[in-house]
Order: C-alpha cells, then structure tokens, then sequence
C-alpha cells in the first residue's frame, strides 16, 4: 500500500495548493491500489464535495489569474504553466493581454475568486468567450461552475501521472 506521505507528495497539488485533500482522501481510506485515475480523481473528488464552502473556496482562490501576474513573473505551478501554455496563454497581444487583464480584475472584484476554467483543448479564444459568459452569471452559479471546473482540472491532472480506469 502506498504511504500517506508518497500519496500526499504525488498528489497534493492535484487540487491547486491544496494538499489537505489527497490528506483527508488517504485518512478516510478511500485509496485503492492499483491507483488510476478515475478511482484517485474520485477519492479526491469525494473529499472536495465533502469540505466546507470556506475550503472550497480557499481551493478557488489558491487558482492562478488566466495570462496574470503569476505567469508573468514566472511564478505559477508547472501544472498550470503548462496548461495556460497550452492554450496559448503564454503568446498573448498587448491587446488581449489587456483584455485577460481587465476580465480578471472584473471576475475577481464581482465573485472573490479568480476565473477557472479547464484549458486543455482551448484557445485563447473559447477561453476569452467563455470568460465573456460567466462574467454574467450570479455568485452561486459561477461558485458550481468554477467548482466543476476545479474537478475537471484534477482529471486531466491525474490522467496525466496515472492509467485511466
């Protein structure tokens, strides 16, 4: 059986800076081995839905602006570097840096957490309409959709460190 500590290590930061989940995840004993990624994503899933809304939020909140300061500094996790890189993040305009720029401090001023979405697969585009869209929406259904986002992040997270179920 894989130890906590390893489980923690390889996967406290599935969950953006968020290591109190794959912790609680392996304290409920919901890991199984062969470790996959549905059954791990499902496991840490489990114990996002189960934590409090000022956790969950935390969680939020401890997610990157989209093309932000962090990245421009240099400073996101290589997780996110990669995913904002892949959507071609990374390359942006004056101008659509600008955009991202005045999008973010909008979404963060209206909803207290920062704009997530799941990248891969998008461009700048889809992510800029995206943005767009949900700027519209109410705090309780931009709340559920981040949310959902969070946990689509964490699939694609362990799908690439774990065989699919």
């Amino acid at each position: 059986m894989i130890s906590r500590d390893v489980f923690v290590t390889r996967f406290g930061g599935v969950f953006e800076h968020s290591p109190f989940i794959a912790e609680r995840a392996y304290d409920a004993g919901d890991i199984v081995e062969p470790l996959t990624s549905g059954g791990v994503r499902d496991a840490l899933v489990a114990i996002f839905r189960a934590a409090s809304v000022d956790e969950r939020l935390g969680v939020l909140r401890a997610h990157p602006d989209l093309a932000g300061r962090l990245a421009i500094a240099g400073k996101l996790t290589e997780d996110s570097r990669k995913e904002q890189a892949g959507a071609g993040l990374d390359r942006l305009t004056p101008a659509e840096h600008a955009r991202f720029t005045e999008l973010n401090t909008a979404y963060v001023t209206k909803f207290g957490f920062p704009f997530i979405i799941a990248v891969k697969g998008l461009g700048k585009d889809d992510i800029l309409t995206a943005f767009e869209t949900r700027i519209g929406n109410d705090r309780d259904a931009e709340f559920a959709t981040a949310t959902a986002q969070v946990e689509r992040i964490a699939l694609l997270r362990l799908q690439s460190m774990l065989p699919e179920t």
